[in-house]
Formats: C-alpha cells, sequence, structure tokens
C-alpha cells in the first residue's frame, strides 16, 4: 500500500482557509490539511510567528503550499522543518520579486498610514460596491477575507514590506498567474506561469491546480 503525503496549507493574508475549498487530491495518495492565521504577538518577528505555525505540523516529510502572503510563511516554516516538497502559489521567492510600489512602501515607511481600523470594521463588503461585478467581487472578499483584527494585519502589512529573504530557497515550486496585479509577473524569475491567472487563481482555477498539483508535488 502507498504510504499518504500530507499536504499543508497557508492561505493569504487576511484570507480564511475555505480559499481552499475546491482544492481536492486524490485520497488515496494525499491527506490536506490547511492552516488557518493565528493573531501574532506583540512585536512578535516573522520567524519566531512561523514557529509558532510549526506546532500545528503533525507529520515530518510534509508538503507546504502557501499563497500569497502565506507562501512567504511557508518558506519561514520551511526553515524550522524538512519538508519533501515547498509550493508557493501567487507569491515571491525573494524580497527582489516585490514590485516597485511595496519596495517605496519600505523606503518610505508609508505601509504604516494605511487603516486598517477601518477595514476591520467593515463587516458588509458589499455596501461598498457598485455594479454586478464589483458586487460579485464584494461578496468574494466578504467570503474569503475573514481576518480583520487590526493587530494581525498590522502585522502582515509590516512584514509583507519589510520581508528581508535575499535570496530563492533551492527546489522551491512557484506557480504564477500572469495577469497577477499583486505581484506582476514582470518581477518573478523561474515560476510555472498560468496563462489569464490572477492573485486569486487558487479559488477561480482550482480546476488546474487539482489537475497538476499531484505531478508537481509527486516530482
Amino acid at each position: 500500500m502507498e504510504e499518504v503525503t500530507h499536504v499543508y496549507f497557508v492561505p493569504g493574508m487576511a484570507a480564511d482557509v475555505s480559499i481552499f475549498e475546491n482544492i481536492s487530491l486524490p485520497e488515496d495518495r494525499y491527506k490536506t490539511h490547511t492552516l488557518p492565521w493565528k493573531i501574532p504577538e506583540k512585536r512578535e518577528s516573522i520567524e519566531k510567528y512561523a514557529l509558532r505555525m510549526c506546532e500545528e505540523i503533525e507529520h515530518k516529510e510534509c508538503v507546504l503550499i502557501g499563497v500569497s502572503f502565506g507562501g512567504m510563511i511557508v518558506q519561514e516554516m520551511n526553515k524550522y522543518l524538512n519538508v519533501s516538497k515547498l509550493v508557493i502559489v501567487s507569491s515571491v521567492k525573494n524580497k527582489h520579486e516585490l514590485p516597485r510600489r511595496i519596495k517605496l512602501a519600505r523606503k518610505t515607511k508609508a505601509y504604516k498610514l494605511m487603516p486598517t481600523s477601518l477595514v476591520s470594521k467593515i463587516d458588509n463588503w458589499e455596501k461598498l460596491a457598485f455594479g454586478d461585478f464589483a458586487k460579485k467581487r464584494a461578496a468574494m472578499y466578504q467570503k474569503y477575507l475573514s481576518v480583520n483584527d487590526k493587530t494581525y494585519l498590522d502585522w502582515a502589512i509590516e512584514n509583507i514590506v519589510c520581508w528581508d529573504q535575499e535570496e530563492s530557497i533551492k527546489g522551491i515550486v512557484h506557480i504564477h498567474g500572469d495577469k497577477d496585479l499583486v505581484f506582476p509577473i514582470s518581477h518573478i524569475d523561474d515560476c510555472i506561469k498560468i496563462e489569464k491567472g490572477t492573485h486569486v487563481m487558487i479559488i477561480n482555477r482550482a480546476r488546474w491546480f487539482n489537475q497538476h498539483l499531484p505531478e508537481i508535488i509527486g516530482n
């Protein structure tokens, strides 16, 4: 009998683990687990936070898959674990892949001015939307962006902007959409490129991931 591979998923910034609800891997070969966000401690470093996230990992030589900011977190977790495969989606492998506006925000410290307290009080995104398409998108945000704690949001934004990873981790698999507006592909090196893939393709292109992840994980 073939041994089951345990796959752990970490969502994007402020996102609920339900972003993975349509991801389905063959049950005879894979057992999937999702890791929800923890509220950071006061002035907690990303290294210490990643170590706390590692406490939820119950299996050796597992697979880690992280989306967006979750992709950065799984790379930090990887430093403490012996993983069989490290996969990031819609993310970056080092600080040089961050877009110019994020690098500028770091230099000017503009990220400290973001009104995260307002975001944490929005309990109905649809009230802010105009038009059918915007309302659909707002409903999606309402459903999937559930972590609205101000402490978490301030911490996450600062750690994205100030992420200091200099070099890419050897053997990492990077899946990226060519229509990603958050982390434009023009800054990304060495990735599996998904045509017309956006930053939220883990949700709206789940079929592609279900078809290709087993092969990506298995290689």
